[in-house]
């Protein structure tokens, strides 16, 4: 218990500074720019003292839990005697359809912690709020973790397979780019936006992990040269996914009108 709190302790006083100069940005511009006080400054403070104890838990809860699980799923499996079912049906090559509970993973992983993600639930609240009403929060948030757990198993594969990674990235923004031509207008900035939520908090642990887990594990992969570019997927495919939302709801809406 003692190494906890001293662990904690720790993390804290590496939070304090590197949350500082964010509170210096802050109150410099407050008080030194726009000249006024701070609207309700204990409130205010108060909030900052909750985000380094949330921020100080999570980073001690990274350490003990999230990475090791992730790193652990990911060698259990790889382990030759889960997939083979002993060590004597062991072949001598290894073939990426081997590792299909690895791609089912990896995607069903993408998914949940996506829809868990609590910046996307926000970001689709806010969208459900201007829009009126016509983005739905739950459509847009399925519609940013089909892409993120699309993109996951993609990258585990390209992981398994050791194909280049930029080859997926220059396809995926070809992609991105003709579906911006064929997007309703309203959906794409919001489209755009839905990667970069998806990078956050609770996603990029859990995927950064099990990226390393796997190349530290696949014979012939490197964990520094393959084990990461997950991110790089879990931030590309919601764009393509939220886009096809879009335009899957758009192209159905004028077919009922022609029915009508």
């Amino acid at each position: 218990m003692s190494e906890f709190f001293l662990q904690l302790l720790t993390v804290t006083r590496d939070t304090v500074f590197d949350v500082l100069p964010i509170v210096l940005i802050i109150f410099g511009f407050q008080f030194l720019v726009i000249r006024q006080p701070v609207p309700h400054l204990k409130p205010v403070l108060l909030g900052f003292v909750y985000v380094l104890l949330g921020l100080s838990f999570f980073l001690v809860g990274l350490k003990q839990a999230l990475f090791p699980i992730g790193e652990l799923m990911a060698k259990q499996l790889t382990d030759p005697v889960f997939i083979y079912g002993s060590l004597d049906n062991i072949p001598e090559i290894f073939r990426w359809s081997d590792y299909k509970w690895v791609y089912i993973f990896a995607a069903s992983i993408g998914f949940s912690t996506t829809i868990a993600e609590p910046s996307l639930l926000a970001v689709a609240i806010k969208a459900h709020e201007v829009s009126a009403g016509s983005i739905s929060v739950w459509g847009l948030r399925v519609a940013v973790a089909i892409g993120v757990a699309f993109g996951i198993a993609l990258g585990t594969y390209r992981i398994v397979s050791g194909t280049p990674l930029h080859y997926y990235i220059i396809v995926g923004y070809v992609i991105v780019i003709m579906q911006t031509f064929f997007a309703p207008k309203v959906i794409i900035a919001l489209a755009y936006d839905s990667g970069g939520v998806t990078t956050s908090t609770v996603t990029v642990p859990l995927v950064t992990a099990l990226g390393l887990g796997l190349a530290s594990t696949v014979p012939g992969r490197s964990a520094l040269l393959d084990g990461f570019g997950l991110i790089a997927f879990a931030s590309l495919f919601p764009i393509i996914s939220v886009m096809a939302y879009a335009q899957l709801s758009y192209w159905r809406g004028l077919r009922n009108r022609k029915k009508n």
